[in-house]
């Protein structure tokens, strides 16, 4: 044997012994990867089942409180009340007509408050003179307590669905602007002195820079702006309704049908986490959109 078929056996031996050391170099990653997988789903069946057992020991205290009269089941209800309560709104669709249209009244507060919110940050944001002599006025609204506004909207607007919009809209839309306008800031200035150095205009600059790394902030307000709308609603419902989970709440107040009272606040809290889990879907989509 002579010394180049050596020498090639010796290349031959270590490529393999290369190759020998990648794959089990893959293999222990890969091991490392499922391993951190198992972890992730452990601790979130673990999370998930916690919250179940609080949530039923909690229901399981008030019914027993109720039935041995630590509380007043009167003034305090009780999980079977509430269920009965929520039966017999049902058999007669009064309940769902209450929910339908809180629902529809959160909807459109939410869509039109993400509209007003984005034409005005990017309007400050194209204008920082603009922003200046705004910014102080959007910060004494967004800190006006909105309860103390509807009052005012049902002298302007009137009783109906146009006053709880609004309702509905000036709770979120004030700090949902800053919110925006902030993200927006937030942007590297780098990048978008780029999109300048390579001949792009200021709409350039919004459009593929600003607005894309703004978006994390965009879909965190929008968690933060369902839930106020919803609460803007509500208060609207209070004051201006004769329909909604609102007026619900308040007529069962007046009438001292406890139970129709916090089945209706019950319902509220299922309406706020099906908006919220619904944001957060739209959010995972988007992520896996725009691979962030």
């Amino acid at each position: 044997m002579n010394d180049t078929e050596m020498n090639r056996e010796g290349m031959d031996s270590e490529n393999k012994g290369n190759k020998r050391k990648k794959e089990k170099n893959h293999s222990t990653q890969l091991r490392k990867q499922e391993e951190f997988v198992r972890k992730h789903r452990r601790h979130h069946h673990e999370i998930a089942s916690w919250r179940t057992i609080i949530f039923v020991l909690f229901l399981i205290l008030w019914e027993v409180s109720a039935d041995l009269k630590w509380i007043d089941s009167f003034f305090f209800s009780s999980p079977s009340r509430v269920a009965r309560c929520f039966v017999e709104q049902l058999q007669y669709n009064a309940l769902l007509s209450h929910i339908g249209i809180t629902l529809l009244e959160t909807l459109l507060s939410f869509l039109l408050v993400l509209l007003l919110s984005m034409l005005i940050s990017t309007l400050l944001w194209h204008s920082s003179k603009l922003s200046e002599i705004l910014e102080p006025y959007l910060v004494v609204l967004n800190s006006l307590p909105k309860s103390a506004l509807a009052p005012l909207f049902i002298v302007w607007l009137g009783t109906g669905a146009k006053t709880i919009i609004v309702a509905g809209m000036s709770v979120a839309v004030f700090g949902s602007i800053i919110s925006f306008y902030t993200g927006f800031q937030q942007v590297d200035a780098e990048k978008i002195t780029l999109v300048y150095t390579l001949g792009g205009s200021r709409r350039d600059a919004f459009f593929k820079v600003v607005f894309p790394g703004s978006i994390p902030i965009l879909l965190s307000t929008a968690k933060v702006n369902i839930g106020l709308a919803l609460v803007g609603v509500i208060i609207g419902e209070f004051l201006a309704a004769r329909r909604g989970l609102g007026y619900l709440i308040i007529y069962g107040s007046q009438v001292f049908q406890l139970d129709m009272v916090i089945t209706s606040i019950i319902v509220l809290c299922i309406i706020a986490l099906g908006f919220y889990k619904a944001i957060q879907m739209i959010e995972h989509q988007i992520k896996i959109q725009f691979k962030m």
